[in-house]
């Protein structure tokens, strides 16, 4: 007879003894199996809650059969799978098996919200008062977050952050839907969890995919990448997680006419992303997501310190080094983009946030000397600096440096008449002259008039989008080589006065123009 919690729901109570039937000890032993177990527990007692039939026994279609068999057999999983497709569900049956059937054992579910993390104890519940005595596990402690059985295991739900599972000794880690836990916080969390695991724990995540720079999808990337240094197919990805994706079409009660129903109900994007499982960008970024997933970028030819180089110096041709700055102490980034003016091509950047002023002015120079060494004339070496706040220290660092030691052009807005604030060389941001420069920025790369060649920079532009009304990195996230790359098209904008042969590349005509957002007036 089973017995009450203080919850009101039916446990079995701890270290219970009781006499079975030999049918009842070999049902117990069929699921004990450390083999074939899970599979034959889930299909024989773990039942669910169906948003229709309402509680029935779960009977698992032909991928989630593969699905358990991945979760049970590999150290390491990820898996990327389309929304109500039973990911979570599955994972609660595994995870009720693993802690009711392997003794001492801790396991965290991770959510990326609150209410995920108690919707997946809520499934785990469920299954767990469905089930016979003779099965289950007696409950020493049964709450909405956490459940510890009589056999020493325990799970444990909690919402993903920097902090979770800190300190736990983990047996195995259940990440739900991790691609949409914010990227910072799922980096952290990953960097401090791994260690953990490192002694024999398993690990499942599970999501549909979001951004294609977020940590699901970086280990997405890697679980994928399966060859060894010889080029020989490996059964793991290079970073130990199997992978496993399943789709839509696998579902028994979904076809071709359902797909069109869903797609219109979704939109294209929102249904290739949660149902085709597409990496697909739907934030309102300032590059349409369909130019940023173009964008892949490519790594430097070769580094000076840590400036990075993805290309040669042209003599003769015209250069911008644009430098946005920082204190150094850590928090924000100082950041430096170079391009070519006449190819309109990124040939390098440089970015740290704990590099002083000084020293920053002094890497400046050294960049603008090794172009000045190669172009062969330093006139056409155009570098400035963005002059709000911090800038203000940065033209003294500049001034204590030497202009004159600076073999290039110091490149300073024209002055407007009438301006109340002192003027200062370089360029100051204000939210309208930041707004025209992000149109002017997102209409050469969308017409593909400049060429970004950065990893990095691409991954912040992913992570650039409207802010207000403005842009700005979403929360978390840096946009220190976007600034200084919108700083370097203002200074390309100021050069084809003086460079006509640039003006027909910046210059755009009434018919091609792209804004970035319409509903803002100049």
């Amino acid at each position: 007879m089973a017995n009450k919690s203080l919850d009101g729901v039916l446990i079995k109570k701890a270290h219970k003894k009781t006499v079975y039937t030999q049918k009842q000890v070999n049902e117990f032993a069929l699921c004990a199996d450390p083999v074939t177990g899970p599979i034959y527990f889930m299909q024989n007692f773990f039942h669910i809650q169906h948003p229709t039939r309402g509680g029935i026994k779960y009977e698992p279609f032909e991928y989630q059969e593969r699905l358990i068999d991945t979760y049970h057999n590999y150290r390491y999983s990820i898996s990327m799978m389309p929304r109500q497709t039973g990911k979570s569900t599955s994972a609660a049956g595994y995870l009720l098996w693993y802690a009711m059937f392997v003794s001492d054992a801790t396991v965290l579910v991770a959510a990326h919200k609150y209410a995920g993390a108690q919707e997946i104890m809520q499934r785990v519940r469920y299954a767990y008062e469905a089930c016979p005595d003779h099965i289950r596990a007696g409950a020493v402690s049964y709450n909405k977050g956490s459940i510890e059985f009589d056999n020493g295991s325990r799970i444990v739900a909690q919402t993903t952050t920097e902090n979770t599972g800190r300190g736990m000794s983990i047996s195995m880690l259940y990440c739900d839907e991790f691609a949409f836990v914010r990227p910072t916080i799922a980096r952290e969390f990953w960097t401090s969890i791994s260690p953990t695991l490192a002694t024999g724990g398993k690990a499942i995540i599970t999501s549909t995919p979001n951004s294609d720079e977020d940590q699901f999808a970086l280990l997405w990337k890697g679980a994928n990448k399966c060859e060894d240094e010889h080029g020989n197919e490996t059964k793991l990805g290079v970073n130990g997680f199997k992978a496993f994706r399943s789709y839509w079409k696998e579902h028994p009660d979904r076809d071709d006419t359902w797909a069109e129903e869903e797609r219109a109900k979704l939109g294209d994007e929102r249904f290739r992303r949660e149902m085709d499982c597409e990496f697909i960008i739907n934030d309102e970024t300032l590059i349409a997501p369909i130019h940023l997933m173009e964008m892949q970028g490519e790594e430097p030819g070769k580094k000076t310190g840590q400036v990075r180089w993805f290309g040669d110096i042209t003599p003769n041709h015209l250069y911008v080094v644009a430098w946005d700055p920082s204190l150094g102490t850590g928090g924000d980034y100082a950041a430096m983009e170079i391009f070519d003016a006449n190819t309109m091509t990124q040939v390098a950047e440089w970015k740290h946030n704990k590099t002083t002023i000084p020293e920053q002015v002094r890497i400046f120079a050294d960049i603008i000397k090794a172009l000045e060494s190669q172009v062969g004339e330093r006139n056409n070496i155009y570098y400035s600096v963005e002059n709000n706040t911090i800038g203000e220290a940065a033209l003294i660092s500049i001034a204590d440096y030497g202009e004159d030691s600076i073999k290039g052009v110091f490149l300073s807005e024209d002055k407007k008449a009438g301006v109340g604030r002192r003027y200062r060389k370089g360029f100051n941001t204000t939210n309208k002259n930041k707004i025209a420069s992000c149109s002017k920025f997102k209409t050469l790369i969308e017409q593909k008039r400049l060429t970004v060649k950065s990893k990095a920079l691409i991954s912040e532009l992913k992570n650039f989008v409207a802010h207000g009304t403005s842009y700005a990195a979403k929360p978390g996230e840096h946009d220190d080589l976007v600034m200084a790359t919108i700083l370097a098209v203002r200074m390309l904008q100021q050069i084809q006065n003086y460079h006509k042969s640039i003006g027909e590349t910046m210059t755009d005509h009434s018919d091609n123009r792209i804004d970035p957002m319409p509903f803002i007036m100049f």
